[in-house]
């Protein structure tokens, strides 16, 4: 499928006049509390951390056009995403390659103003714009609008700043994998100021390292031990490196290390004053989120549509979703709730936030009509099941076409090339999805029966 095209049009560039202490962050399409708006008006105020902010929302923007694993220059600058959630700005960016998720939260301490409206859209990062950030310092507050009301945007030189740029499937799908796998991270790891600065700033810039807990920092090894976090390719933390100057502590995300010693993905949150930066690296610098498969098992089943429509109903930009509310609303399970949080999420409906363990509701600008197209082994699946090809011939083991597929107490295992490959690492196979599949429409008719 070719990568869909998406035009931002703003009705005027982005600007920083430090001279006047203004900054106006322009925005394109965009969805609210009242539907879709041409230029919405999210805040208007005062942002009193100008310097630690400027050197934020750079970082993401320096991410978004970065290619980490090959160096060169893609010359397609993708605009960051900034959701309003009342009490915080959340600004997004996906690296060109597809295995870095950036965002930066600018909390409500570091924001003195007016919420104007809630929602999602894009901003106009521009090279003059991105120079200007560079230049600022000092402690005086700067005024932030992002966006601008009507009145103002009618007034403007009549001048629409028009960008098209495509946009890959598998940047969509790195957007959708990524809140996934991020959602099963535990804080490992948390370090003081001082000493993230000197564990940051000594770090290589190449290799698969783990990050072992040792006394009040960390300490870098080649080989996984219990509680250690990966560094995948340290390199790709270097947008943290010009926010050391601010930093008051960082923190180390991560699944417990598995038995095989892989590879496995981790975020790194750097604690600024009134602002978070995050970001999530993929387990290897070659290999992006697009591909990990974490959000295959929970859109496989057979009412994850109706139910993402039935909770989608019910947010409404929170910073935090609370699972046990939602599922008290919907009438839902839990386990069915986080599989409607996971298909949104594939839709860029919801994001998750490893420093509070809560998903967050924000609306990326593209269609989440693409998504089965956009997962070949989940349409694979489907159109296994739709064929007959699933066939049980003893309890937990099943006939796939040509392939066999086990159920056990360690997992799904398959005779298809992709599980001998990565026996479950990049996500279940399309035989193992189809068999599950079949597996639970057998059980739903079983408990309808009793």
């Amino acid at each position: 499928m070719a990568d869909a095209v998406v035009a931002y049009s703003y009705a005027r560039s982005s600007g920083l006049d430090l001279a006047a202490g203004q900054l106006g962050l322009s925005t394109s399409g965009g969805m609210t509390r009242q539907g879709l708006v041409a230029h919405p008006h999210f805040f208007s105020g005062l942002l009193t951390r100008p310097a630690c902010a400027a050197s934020g929302l750079l970082g993401v923007a320096d991410v978004a056009r970065a290619r980490y694993y090959d160096a060169r220059p893609t010359g397609i600058v993708r605009d960051p995403v900034v959701t309003c959630n009342g009490d915080r700005l959340r600004f997004e960016s996906f690296s060109a390659c597809g295995g870095v998720y950036a965002r930066l939260d600018v909390l409500q301490e570091a924001l003195d103003g007016d919420v104007v409206e809630l929602g999602t859209t894009n901003v106009d990062v521009n090279n003059p714009l991105r120079q200007a950030l560079a230049r600022v310092g000092g402690g005086d507050p700067l005024h932030l609008a992002v966006g601008a009301d009507e009145l103002v945007a009618t007034t403007l030189d009549g001048a629409v700043v028009e960008k098209k740029v495509p946009l890959p499937e598998r940047w969509v799908r790195g957007f959708a994998e990524v809140q996934v796998i991020a959602s099963g991270f535990d804080l490992r790891a948390e370090l003081t100021g001082p000493e993230a600065v000197r564990f940051l700033r000594g770090l290589p810039k190449r290799g698969v390292l783990w990050a072992v807990p040792a006394g009040r920092t960390l300490r870098l090894s080649a080989r996984p031990a219990a509680g250690a976090v990966c560094l995948p390719g340290p390199d790709r933390l270097a947008t943290l490196l010009p926010l050391l100057r601010f930093a008051t502590g960082l923190k180390a995300y991560g699944p417990a290390v598995p038995s095989n010693g892989l590879p496995i993905a981790s975020a790194w949150e750097l604690e600024l004053p009134g602002m978070r930066y995050v970001l999530t690296l993929s387990p290897e610098p070659k290999r992006g989120f697009s591909g990990e498969g974490a959000v295959l098992d929970d859109l496989s089943t057979d009412h994850a549509a109706d139910d993402a429509d039935l909770v989608g109903v019910l947010l409404a930009f929170e910073p935090r979703l609370d699972a046990d509310l939602l599922a008290e609303e919907s009438g839902l399970s839990r386990d069915r709730v986080r599989a409607a949080l996971t298909q949104l999420g594939t839709a860029g409906r919801v994001g998750y936030d490893v420093a509070e363990a809560a998903h967050f509701h924000r609306e990326l600008p593209y269609d989440a009509g693409r998504v089965l197209a956009m997962n070949p082994r989940l349409k694979g699946a489907m159109e296994l099941v739709a064929r007959g090809a699933v066939r049980f011939t003893a309890p937990g083991v099943a006939e796939v076409g040509e392939r066999r597929v086990r159920f056990t107490a360690d997992g799904p295992t398959c005779t298809c090339p992709w599980w001998v490959d990565y026996r479950g690492t990049r996500g279940p196979c399309k035989h193992v999805l189809a068999a599950q599949r079949v597996r639970n429409e057998a059980s739903d008719v079983t408990e309808v029966a009793v």
